[in-house]
């Protein structure tokens, strides 16, 4: 048994063409992350939906801090099940001849870095389940300086944890115990947090409704969809405030030449759209050319 293994993250992740870390992650640019910060859950959650990742987002968690902040990084995974004698021989030699050092929940907070999020599936365990409290919360910050958790699972010293500067905590639940009684079976392997899958190296989006995984490979087409849906949304809300546009026509799947041809002229006058006009609408057009003129199906 071995844990964190480069090799294996490669071959989990074959669609990534792009940069890695060390331990083999797909290694996300920093300006995609940022331009994720300027987005919303639904913008950034549809384009993975039409793709058929129906599976990236749980919203049944807790919140650290319910103020409106953000949490995005690229994930560190690591998966645990009940505690059971054998097992736990087995995974905790393996990682003593890999010379980590303290508990499992330890051994991965020990290798993030800057950028990070912890994505931990602690299979609901809040008693006795508490992966972060005050001391690992505070290294977590350090490590990866914007970054944070999500736990399926417990934590512990809360009043400690919000007093850590720059971090979000995704959690399950809150117990006064340490954690306890526990064996890690994958670290940077595919995990699950409630209904949601996550690789090493997704990109994690956790916004007031919850948190979404986004797929490396796929984190450029979902920005410039997003960024899409954003400018879309702009106009929308202008034209059905002057009404210009009904709500059935502003919620269309497919939009009419004359809604783009007004669409594209706003985004050119607007102000706030000025970082939308580079954005190329070719397909949308295409779409609108060979439409069925009854389409009235709502867009997601």
């Amino acid at each position: 048994m071995q844990f964190n293994v480069k090799e294996e993250i490669i071959a989990l992740t074959p669609q990534w063409k792009g940069e890695r870390f060390d331990d083999g992650r797909p290694r996300v640019p920093d300006r995609y992350l940022e331009a994720l910060r300027g987005m919303t859950l639904e913008e950034i959650w549809k384009p993975l939906f039409v793709k058929g990742y129906e599976n990236q987002f749980e919203g049944h968690l807790q919140l650290l801090h319910n103020d409106g902040r953000k949490l995005i990084g690229r994930a560190v995974t690591c998966t645990f099940a009940p505690a059971r004698p054998d097992l736990h021989e087995v995974a905790f030699s393996a990682g003593m001849l890999e010379k980590r050092k303290g508990n499992y929940n330890q051994w991965v907070i020990d290798s993030l870095v800057e950028g990070d999020v912890v994505v931990a599936d602690m299979y609901d365990k809040i008693y006795k389940g508490t992966f972060l409290g005050g001391n690992l919360t505070t290294a977590v910050a350090a490590k990866t300086k914007t970054g944070g958790g999500v736990i399926w699972g417990g934590v512990r010293d809360l009043e400690q944890m919000k007093q850590v500067e720059g971090v979000q905590v995704y959690y399950r639940g809150i117990d006064p115990t340490p954690i306890r009684d526990f064996v890690m079976t994958g670290f940077n392997t595919a995990t699950r947090i409630g209904g949601a899958v996550c690789l090493p190296g997704d990109i994690v989006f956790g916004s007031g409704g919850g948190v979404l995984f986004v797929p490396s490979h796929l984190v450029k087409d979902v920005v410039d969809n997003a960024a899409k849906t954003h400018v879309k949304d702009i106009f929308g809300f202008e034209m059905l405030s002057r009404n210009v546009f009904t709500t059935a026509q502003i919620d269309r799947n497919i939009w009419t030449v004359d809604m783009l041809d007004r669409l594209v002229q706003f985004i050119k006058e607007d102000p706030r759209c000025a970082e939308y006009r580079d954005l190329g609408w070719s397909a949308e057009y295409e779409l609108a050319r060979n439409a069925e003129p009854g389409d009235t199906q709502s867009a997601l």
